[in-house]
């Protein structure tokens, strides 16, 4: 029953959700989780059908602005110049995402104490190396070892292939003297645990129909469900209540046909995301927490960071694979860390994709004059189409104080729950970067033989990661959870998504967001015994 106590409660079914509930299996504990989206039927993805680049655009659309599913919350995002992504359903933004799969870097871990600026974690590259691995089995990654600018990792695929896109991209920084390497993949090079191996198609970002992209409903959470926790959808949470000795006892949430429940826990996990978890935090408000749950340190929702990004793109005149093959082909850390001639500290990765899609590259043509209205604009869309070889530019973004998640005092989702209001402005840090990356990324298409550039910067609606807002760290005054995720504030009350994020890295944080909610688990399940000592 619904009013039962329950020993775990994790809200929201996403990337660390489901790894933390498989690892936590073992312990035989009754696990539940709530998840506001629905179970995805790959029948249903666009990529079934012609119209999928449409949809893409669409009811698929990784913003939920545009996407308006009934399962959505509205963000208000007018005060930045980079527009949340995100979606909802178990599997959470792992359903669109397109599987770049890199770790973080040692360095990464260490920013205070290398460049004097943001703040070290508190713990290191060691400590999740072993939750890597564990994440790598369990998502089935593809890739190649022996990348000279990363520690030893061994991929359990062999790397996906670089197409003639990525073969011409990576002569361009061989003739740059860069380094690339092949992309680790969360999508199956061969078949692997169920799942088949990638056929090409294309369409990534609006869900894998084929099941070779690794997004968690396909991956840890029929183990998990084997091993007897609950998933129950269609459960949007409005707030996490507490007693009166400062001790979470569940959550209130709205079922589909917005009847209010109750469900109670002896400890509370939430895995939202950086906007999602902050969202909820600071709208369960009680007299020992009026200034949101968790927040004595005033920092739930604050220090939000994305990942700034820039896209360059070079035209060429031969043809190329277009938006066929995996999104993924070859990455470049050559700028990864920090040189201060440069004019910045931290740094960034190239990612490179395959190709440019039928609709993005009228866009982008139309967008930069080289396609016209009128009789001339099929001849010039034919003489761009499959011409076109992207370079992403994944900046590192500082955590910045100023940078916030908030309620919004009007804007409300379809149950009434205030709706987050994203402030955000891009740092003089970060735009000096994207510009040094275009700069970079440029002479590289030229020495592949591009013809001319198109750049972006930054990308308008690129808010894939969302990061920072419950930062991690030992100090409760400028921290919100402790070193294994327990909120300083409340004993039983756990935070596994980005929004524990101290830094943000220069690369996807996925593989680092389920590195961490297994090592978050190992933590719990090794102190059952004092767990809220």
């Amino acid at each position: 029953m619904a009013d039962d106590i329950v020993d775990v409660l994790i809200v929201g079914a996403g990337a660390s959700a489901a790894a933390f509930a498989w690892s936590l299996v073992e312990t035989r504990m009754r696990i539940v989780c709530l998840e506001q989206g629905d179970w995805m039927n790959s029948g249903a993805y666009p990529s079934t059908g012609r119209d999928w680049e449409a949809r893409a655009n669409g009811d698929f659309s990784i913003d939920p602005n545009v996407r308006r599913r009934e399962t959505d919350y509205p963000i208000n995002g007018q005060d930045s110049p980079i527009a949340v992504a995100n979606f909802n359903g178990v599997g959470g933004g792992t359903i669109l995402y397109s599987g770049h799969f890199p770790r973080f870097h040692p360095s990464d871990f260490r920013v205070r104490t290398l460049d004097g600026v943001a703040d070290d974690w508190p713990i290191d590259y060691a400590t999740l190396e072993p939750f890597y691995e564990v994440d790598e089995r369990m998502t089935g990654v593809s890739g190649l070892a022996g990348d000279p600018a990363n520690p030893d990792k061994f991929p359990v695929m062999p790397p996906l292939p670089l197409g003639k896109s990525g073969e011409v991209l990576a002569r361009g920084f061989n003739a740059m003297d860069w380094h690339w390497w092949p992309s680790d993949s969360a999508v199956a090079s061969q078949p692997y645990n169920g799942r088949d191996k990638c056929v090409n198609l294309g369409a990534c970002g609006s869900g894998c129909a084929q099941g070779a992209k690794a997004s968690t409903d396909i991956t840890y959470w029929p183990d998990a469900i084997r091993g007897r926790v609950e998933v129950r959808t269609r459960a949007r949470v409005r707030e996490v209540t507490v007693n009166d000795e400062g001790m979470a006892t569940g959550v209130i949430y709205y079922d589909a046909d917005g009847v209010e429940h109750e469900q109670k826990a002896e400890v509370v996990v939430m895995a939202c995301n950086g906007v999602g978890t902050p969202r909820i935090l600071l709208h369960s408000t009680s007299a020992q927490f009026p200034d949101g749950l968790a927040n004595s340190s005033g920092l739930v929702g604050k220090n939000f960071m994305f990942h700034p990004y820039a896209l360059i793109q070079g035209v060429f005149d031969e043809p190329f694979d277009g938006y066929k093959g995996p999104h993924n082909c070859v990455l470049s850390q050559e700028f990864y860390e920090t040189d201060r001639d440069r004019g910045f500290v931290r740094g960034f990765t190239f990612e490179c994709c395959r190709g440019v899609t039928p609709i993005s590259t009228a866009l982008t043509g139309m967008g930069a004059g080289r396609i016209p209205w009128g009789e001339d604009h099929h001849r010039a869309y034919r003489e761009l189409f499959n011409r076109l070889l992207p370079i992403y530019a994944i900046c590192e973004d500082l955590p910045e104080e100023h940078n916030t998640v908030t309620l919004d005092p009007d804007l409300t989702d379809s149950n009434g729950i205030p709706a987050p209001k994203i402030s955000y402005t891009l740092s003089d840090n970060s735009t000096k970067m994207l510009d040094f990356a275009m700069a970079r990324a440029s002479d590289a298409l030229r020495a592949a033989g591009a013809t001319d550039i198109i750049c972006e910067s930054p990308i308008a609606y690129a808010g894939w990661h969302l990061m920072g807002t419950a930062r991690m760290g030992a100090d409760p005054a400028t921290s919100v959870v402790n070193e294994w995720g327990r909120c300083h504030d409340v004993k039983n009350l756990f935070i596994i998504d980005g929004s524990i994020f101290v830094t943000s890295a220069g690369v996807n944080p996925t593989r680092t967001i389920q590195a961490l909610a297994l090592y978050i688990a190992d933590a719990v399940k090794q102190r059952l015994a004092t767990l809220f000592d």
